[in-house]
């Protein structure tokens, strides 16, 4: 009995030492760790934290370009924004790029995966044409595209046999924009959907196949299903960056808004407002208010997919 009642006694200590050891070493296994993620903790405050926090405080002043000078106005930015009717006009540019772009790269880059990942001959060569777009710098492409849609000496135009004023008519203008961002981008998204097909399991195709399902049945039950969720990654990742689209809209159009103002974006009216127009508090209103939406976008999308898997189960 004594000698039971010890070895009662020393398990605990021993299962308390124990604990006491490992909270030690998590302790010290943060302490070192911390050191490592310290140098992008402070890059991340300087560059993202800091500049976020000085342009909601400019948003509530009249600040210029010269950061001189600078009174507090309260919310009268926020209000002009909400009544500029240019500021909307951009907004819906935007939004309409995006309605354009998201459902078309996202169906072009699943087909081109479906064509990359069955092919058997020169895979590797259709791979790289594929995703070869992707890995030029926006200014290329967007130059590249300008010349294919010059009315004059266009490709495009000579190909086609018409005369269509790609970028000098506001009816094409956004739309010439949305090709090149669709042969530009799509490569990424191809990429993401050739991974996600290498892995599903084979047999899934084998047992659907002796069973009598053709290559459509294969494709709606088995294939779309399990890209799910990579599809889900890349209409969020191409929402968010067409939101945000600058780049090819500015340089097809040679650093102009586009004929009567239809490729002009939200982020190229906020430069516009903060760096030609000098109302960097004023800008600076605007980029918060487009900070909102965007984040508004993604919780919405968040909230979305939870309740998906949620009711999935």
């Amino acid at each position: 009995m004594t000698t039971t009642g010890a070895g009662a006694v020393v398990r605990p200590a021993r299962a308390k030492a124990a604990a006491g050891s490992a909270t030690v070493r998590r302790g010290q296994g943060f302490q070192h760790g911390g050191w490592f993620v310290a140098p992008f903790l402070a890059l991340f405050a300087l560059f993202v934290v800091w500049p976020l926090l000085r342009g909601v405080h400019l948003s509530f002043t009249d600040a210029n370009i010269s950061g001189e000078g600078a009174r507090f106005v309260g919310l009268d930015n926020y209000r002009e924004a909400l009544d500029d009717p240019l500021m909307w006009d951009a907004l819906g540019h935007s939004a309409l790029f995006t309605l354009l772009v998201v459902p078309c790269v996202t169906v072009l880059a699943f087909l081109l995966a479906m064509l990359a990942h069955h092919i058997e001959r020169g895979k590797w060569l259709w791979r790289l044409c594929f995703f070869m777009p992707f890995l030029l710098p926006s200014t290329v492409a967007a130059n590249l595209w300008q010349w294919l849609f010059n009315p004059g000496t266009g490709m495009v135009n000579h190909v086609l046999g018409i005369g269509t004023p790609w970028l000098t008519d506001k009816s094409y203008a956004l739309l010439a924009v949305v090709i090149c961002t669709l042969w530009w981008t799509a490569g990424f998204s191809f990429l993401l959907y050739l991974a996600a097909l290498q892995g599903i399991p084979a047999h899934l195709y084998e047992a659907a196949r002796l069973d009598g399902a053709n290559a459509w049945h294969r494709t709606v039950h088995i294939t779309l299903p399990m890209l799910r969720n990579i599809t889900g990654l890349v209409v969020a990742l191409q929402i968010l960056a067409s939101l945000q689209v600058f780049d090819q809209a500015v340089v097809m159009m040679d650093f102009l808004p586009g004929p009567e103002g239809a490729t002009r974006t939200i982020v190229q009216y906020t430069l516009e407002e903060g760096f030609t127009g000098y109302r960097v508090g004023y800008a600076s209103a605007i980029s918060v208010i487009f900070f909102v939406l965007i984040a508004a976008v993604a919780l919405a999308r968040t909230w979305l997919l939870r309740n998906r898997e949620e009711d999935g189960r």
